[in-house]
């Protein structure tokens, strides 16, 4: 059996940013090793429901770290390599090739996994959910002949991938279970924006939907949406949620919840082992609640934690919340947590594609949206956030210049 000083359990987004972290503060040959169930080197995800699907990015563009980093830096990078198990009191992982490998510290980094549709015709040949490269790779090669697509799910995947087979000039249909496009984010006047836009660029919505059923012979046809009848397509992409992957971690002696329990160390119930990225159910230091967070800045940003955390580093994880989104030709960011918000402010017109939307609780700014504004907008809404800064609502509503709220 051979062992690690320091071994990552995954080799998604975290394992790529916790590397090049380590590397970076003295990390010597052979002290990491990577272990993936992916047959490809860690890279970037959100490209695969954007500039990677829509062709415009390519796997090198992609990767996090250039193709001969991990060797120059003495890395092992084990890929294809499924896990059976981890046995956190031994310090060892179980292959279900039989092997085991042995480890000092350990991050769990294994990510989510697609939640899919339990539907008659769920099996059809057409039937697409994105996750991995591969994925992406599945639906871009379907969508190179596709005449007809139906997207399930009003989140960012469902409307980034819905953008981008639209612009593929691919008839689409976006199949929502609200009443609206990305309820529990967007308010109801962003909503309306954003199904125009949509709309305007040939975007059938259906909301308050579901898929009862695929249809075809072998091969995908149709899908039924209960009462909103039927959709003829060749193509569906299913975006409607993930759960944490810990089956590999069942009787491991590590607390589990929604996803690995971590305190506010991202450190586990087991000294030494470190949990990071969409698995993570951690302590947000600056909203005093728990919560696993399943966007791409949340990787990079913990990943790097557990690196100086394995090296010695003792330091609680303190974060703002964030992710972004592009949607045809739109870019979006978002900062914080809009639940509890007492008061909403936007600034600019959300008629247009232009516009910032500010959520407060008792005056004090919890979240922002920002859409084409200014950089002191983009620059402030993190720092207010972090910093739990209280602003005049009416100076923020109406002045021309944002930091004249604060």
């Amino acid at each position: 059996m051979t062992t690690s000083k320091y071994l990552i359990l995954g080799g998604g987004m975290v394992a790529g940013y916790a590397a090049k972290e380590m590397a970076g503060n003295g990390l010597k040959p052979g002290e990491l090793t990577i272990v993936s169930s992916d047959t490809a080197a860690p890279y970037e995800r959100p490209p695969l429901s954007k500039g990677f699907l829509a062709g415009k990015d390519n796997e090198d563009s992609i990767r996090i770290n250039a193709e001969n980093f991990y060797g120059e830096h003495g890395i092992g990078l084990k890929l294809g390599c499924e896990v059976a198990g981890v046995d956190a009191k031994r310090r060892i992982l179980g292959l279900r090739s039989g092997d085991e490998l042995g480890f000092e510290k350990l991050v769990i980094a294994t990510g989510a996994e697609v939640r899919t549709l339990h539907i008659p015709g769920a099996d059809l040949e057409g039937i697409h959910y994105l996750r991995s490269m591969e994925d992406s790779k599945r639906i871009r090669a379907h969508a190179a002949n596709a005449w007809r697509a139906v997207v399930v799910g009003g989140g960012f995947i469902g409307m980034e991938t819905a953008s981008v087979l639209a612009q593929k000039g691919i008839g689409t249909t976006l199949v929502l279970r609200d009443d609206r496009i990305f309820k529990n984010l967007f308010t109801p006047a962003m909503s309306r924006f954003f199904e125009g836009y949509y709309l305007e660029r040939g975007v059938e919505i259906v909301r308050q939907a579901e898929v009862s059923e695929a249809r075809g012979k072998g091969v995908l046809s149709s899908v039924a949406l209960g009462n909103h009848g039927v959709r003829d397509c060749d193509l569906m992409v299913a975006g409607i949620g993930v759960r944490p992957a810990t089956d590999v971690l069942m009787d491991s002696g590590i607390d589990l919840g929604d996803g690995v329990v971590v305190n506010e160390y991202l450190e586990t119930s087991v000294p030494g082992i470190y949990a990071a990225g969409d698995v993570a159910h951690y302590e947000d230091q600056l909203f005093g609640k728990c919560r696993r967070v399943e966007h791409w800045d949340n990787a990079v940003s913990q990943g790097a934690h557990c690196a100086r955390s394995l090296m010695g580093e003792r330091a609680p994880f303190v974060h703002v919340p964030y992710f972004f989104s592009d949607v045809f030709d739109l870019s979006y960011e978002f900062w914080g947590d809009r639940a509890n918000a007492d008061d909403v402010v936007e600034r600019g017109d959300v008629r247009t594609n232009s516009f910032s939307v500010w959520w407060l609780r008792e005056k004090q700014v919890v979240a922002a949206f920002t859409m084409n504004r200014p950089d002191e907008e983009r620059e402030a809404a993190p720092r207010w956030i972090a910093a739990k800064t209280k602003v005049s609502v009416d100076r923020l509503r109406k002045s021309e210049e944002v930091s004249q709220a604060a």
